[in-house]
């Protein structure tokens, strides 16, 4: 597997965490692969490999592009052969207006916007190699569509504490750092994103907490639970299955047998 990260630029970091490229090849037979919880939302383009997600029971092959918005327990996606991916990694209360969209709690979002134009000439570029050409595009279409949004500073300011805190920051401090009142915040970050103000940071949490564990599975869960604010070990466990489907214990155990090759986790990880 090959997995590239490249920084928003300047004008972008307030909306975007970053861009990425990834590759994989799956063989010929279709394979599942596990997309674990975090705190953003993701604009995937995908070139070859069949991506697929299971639907009713059956395989919906999915557009390119299409949104993972929040996750609140790990999905199953399937691909075949060679899959390689270009993703826009947003942070969730700006990506709807970002792409001119209305706000939703759906895991999923498949969509018809001007931004699947890209689609021929990324794929042209993909096709040969040339990654860094594809992912400037990408940047420059971001950038162009920066513009046309009217900055939210309530927004932004709230984003800016809840990453600085890793998500481990109550509801009030979310609103004093933003200057507005708690139900002012979470009536236009609900509108914004979808969801809570609660919700981000609970991901937030659990995302530091999985990044340690995926780093160092040798880690204390207790010393976690502490560290990122958690009532007690009991509490974190029940959130961190909650999201993950499993126990620190036994996410850290998956990890060293995985010999923390990331195989096993969501191609919107890195």
């Amino acid at each position: 597997m090959q997995h590239q990260e490249f920084e928003a630029p300047e004008a972008l970091r307030d909306t975007i965490r970053c861009f990425w490229y990834n590759s994989k090849e799956f063989g010929a037979q279709q394979t599942s692969f596990e997309v674990v919880p975090d705190g953003y939302a993701e604009i995937i383009f995908h070139f070859g490999g069949n991506c697929s997600i299971s639907y009713d029971g059956t395989l919906q092959l999915l557009p390119s592009p299409f949104m993972i918005g929040l996750l609140n327990q790990p999905a199953l996606f399937y691909a075949k052969n060679r899959l390689e991916i270009i993703g826009i990694r947003c942070f969730p209360w700006t990506v709807f207006d970002l792409l001119g969209l209305p706000s939703g709690k759906d895991s999923l979002h498949l969509f018809e916007h001007p931004i699947a134009q890209l689609q021929p000439l990324l794929k042209e570029l993909v096709d040969a190699g040339r990654i860094a050409e594809a992912i400037v595009e990408v940047k420059q279409y971001f950038l162009n569509a920066r513009l046309k949004v009217n900055p939210h500073s309530m927004l932004f300011k709230a984003g800016v504490a809840m990453r600085k805190a890793n998500g481990v920051i109550p509801v009030s401090q979310v609103a004093a750092a933003a200057h507005a009142t708690v139900r002012t915040l979470e009536r236009n970050f609900k509108q914004s994103s979808g969801h809570t103000v609660k919700d981000v940071s609970a991901l937030m949490r659990f995302e530091q907490v999985r990044n340690q564990l995926w780093l160092y599975p040798n880690s204390n869960i207790a010393s976690l639970a502490h560290e990122f604010g958690y009532t007690d070990q009991s509490h974190l466990s029940r959130e961190f299955k909650r999201y993950s489907g499993s126990t620190p214990a036994a996410f850290a155990r998956k990890v060293k047998k995985e010999a923390i090759n990331h195989d096993f986790v969501a191609f919107v990880q890195a």
